[in-house]
C-alpha cells in the first residue's frame, strides 16, 4: 500500500505537471526516436571528436564508454519519472517534486541558458560551414539566418518541429552507417589493401599514449557530446502516447550510443594515425578522411553538408528545449505569465521568441567577443552537468517515495547506476575546476547558481 508521503508526492507532481496543460500532444513514436537522435548525435561527433582523441589517442574508446555509464543512467532515471509525470518542464518538475521548489528553479533556467548559449554556437558554427562553398558572404548572415528560419519552424505546430527534426537526423544517420561501412571496407580490406587495427595499438605509446590521464580528460569532451539526449523527456509534455513512446525511444539508446559514437571513433582512429587526428595536428574532420580514403568523390563537401545538417539540427533540439523551460518556469510562477500562453496551434510563441533573442545575443557575442563568449560557455559546460546531478537526485527521491511500488518504466539495478553515475559527473567537474584549460566553466558556473539562488529568494519573498 502506498505511503501517504509518496500519495503527496504524486498529487504535487500531478498538480505541477497540471499547470503545463493545453500543449499540443502530436508527436509520433517515429518523431520522438528521431528527435533523441538529434539530441545524441551533433557536430561534437562530425568535427569535435578530434580534440577528444587528442588527449586520449586510440584509448578514446574507453573515454567514451565511461561517458556513457554516466549519460544511460541519467537517461533511464529520466525516463522512469517522464513516463510517470509527462510535462514539458519535465527534469525542472521532477526536481521540484522530489526535492524542492529551489532545485526546480535552477535546473530550468541552467538548463534554458546552457540551450540558449548551444544554439548561439551552433548558429556560428553553421555559418563557419557554409563558408565552405560561399567563402565571399559573411558568417553573421548565415548565422542570423538559420536562426531566424529556425524561429519560424518552431513557431508552427510542435508536429511540424518533430517533422524537420525527423529529416535533419535521418541525414545524420545516412552519413553515420554509410561512413561504418566505408571503414570497415577500409580496415579488413574490401576492393583494396587492408589497413587492419594496427594504428589502434601499433603506434608510439601504444593504444593508451597519454595514460590513464588521457583517457580522463577525454571523459569531459564525452560528457558534453551526449548532452542533449534529455530532449526526450522533454516531448513526453507533447507526445501523443508517452506510456508507450518514451520507453520505446530509450530502450535502444544504449545501442545507438554504443554504435553511432563508439564504433564510428574505432573506424576513425584505426583508418588514421591517431597523431594525426589531434586538434592542434588536424585541420578537417577525420570523417572527411575516411571517406576521402574510401575513394568516394567530393568527400569534403558531402561531410560538410552533413556538418551543417548537425548544426541545424542541433539549433532546432535546442531551440525547442529553451522554449518549453521558459514555458514551465511561466507556469509555475518563476517567469512573466507571458511566456506560458499558447497560441491556438498549442505552441509557447512569446517564450520561443525570447529564446530566440538570447540566442541571436549569443550568437553576436561569439561573432564580435570570442573572450566573452567562452564565459556564457562555461554556464553551459558547469550547467550542463549540474542538470545531470540533480536529475540523478531527484530519481532517487523519485525511487525512494514510490513506498514500495513499481514504476510504470522500471530501471533494473537501482540505486547503484545513479550513485556511479552521480559519482562520475562529479569527478569529471571536479577535474574541471582543478584544471586550467578548463577552470573556466567553474569560474563563471558557480557565481552563475549564486545569482540564481539570490533571484529565487527574492522571488519567493515577493510572492509570500
Amino acid at each position: 500500500m502506498a505511503s501517504a508521503e509518496a500519495l503527496d508526492a504524486e498529487a504535487r507532481a500531478a498538480v505541477i505537471a497540471g499547470h503545463e496543460a493545453g500543449l499540443a500532444k502530436t508527436l509520433g513514436r517515429g518523431q520522438v526516436i528521431m528527435i533523441g537522435l538529434g539530441g545524441a548525435i551533433g557536430t561534437g561527433l562530425f568535427a569535435g571528436s578530434s580534440l577528444a582523441i587528442g588527449y586520449a589517442g586510440p584509448a578514446v574508446l574507453i573515454s567514451y564508454g565511461i561517458a556513457a555509464l554516466a549519460a544511460l543512467a541519467m537517461i533511464f532515471s529520466l525516463s522512469e519519472m517522464a513516463v510517470a509525470h509527462p510535462a514539458a518542464g519535465s527534469f525542472g518538475v521532477y526536481a521540484e517534486t522530489y526535492l524542492n521548489p529551489w532545485a526546480g528553479f535552477i535546473v530550468r533556467y541552467t538548463y534554458w541558458m546552457a540551450q540558449v548559449v548551444a544554439v548561439g554556437g551552433e548558429s556560428v558554427a553553421a555559418g563557419v560551414y557554409m563558408s565552405f562553398w560561399f567563402p565571399d558572404i559573411p558568417v553573421w548572415t548565415w548565422s542570423v539566418g538559420f536562426a531566424v528560419a529556425l524561429l519560424a519552424v518552431n513557431s508552427r505546430s510542435v508536429k511540424n518541429f518533430g517533422a524537420f527534426e525527423y529529416g535533419f537526423s535521418l541525414v545524420k544517420v545516412t552519413a553515420i552507417v554509410a561512413f561504418i561501412v566505408l571503414g570497415l571496407a577500409a580496415i579488413f580490406g574490401l576492393g583494396r589493401a587492408p589497413i587492419g587495427w594496427h594504428n589502434l595499438y601499433g603506434l608510439p605509446g601504444g593504444f593508451m599514449p597519454h595514460g590513464p590521464g588521457g583517457v580522463w580528460m577525454a571523459v569531459i569532451l564525452a560528457m558534453f557530446s551526449f548532452t542533449g539526449i534529455e530532449v526526450i523527456a522533454v516531448t513526453s509534455g507533447e507526445t501523443a502516447d508517452p506510456k508507450r513512446t518514451i520507453p520505446a525511444a530509450l530502450r535502444t539508446m544504449g545501442l545507438r550510443l554504443l554504435l553511432f559514437y563508439v564504433l564510428s571513433l574505432t573506424i576513425v582512429v584505426a583508418v588514421i594515425p591517431w597523431m594525426q587526428v589531434g586538434a592542434r595536428a588536424f585541420a578537417q574532420s577525420p570523417f572527411v578522411t575516411v571517406f576521402a580514403q574510401s575513394g568516394v568523390r567530393q568527400a569534403a563537401g558531402i561531410m560538410n553538408f552533413v556538418v551543417v545538417t548537425a548544426a541545424l539540427s542541433g539549433m532546432n533540439t535546442n531551440l525547442y528545449l529553451c522554449s518549453r523551460m521558459l514555458f514551465s518556469l511561466s507556469r509555475g510562477g518563476y517567469a512573466p505569465p507571458v511566456l506560458g500562453r499558447l497560441d491556438a496551434a498549442g505552441v509557447p510563441i512569446a517564450a520561443i521568441l525570447v529564446s530566440g533573442g538570447g540566442v541571436l545575443i549569443a550568437a553576436a557575442i561569439s561573432l564580435l567577443t570570442p573572450k566573452a563568449y567562452s564565459y556564457l560557455l562555461g554556464i553551459a559546460l558547469f550547467g550542463g552537468l549540474s542538470v545531470w546531478i540533480i536529475i540523478l537526485l531527484s530519481h532517487i527521491g523519485f525511487r525512494l517515495r514510490l513506498g514500495g511500488r513499481r514504476p510504470p518504466v522500471l530501471m533494473p539495478g537501482f540505486p547503484v547506476p545513479q550513485i556511479v553515475g552521480i559519482a562520475l559527473i562529479a569527478a569529471v567537474l571536479v577535474t574541471m575546476g582543478l584544471d586550467k584549460d578548463w577552470r573556466l566553466s567553474w569560474i563563471v558556473g558557480v557565481p552563475w547558481l549564486i545569482l540564481l539562488t539570490i533571484a529565487y529568494a527574492v522571488g519567493k519573498a515577493r510572492r509570500a
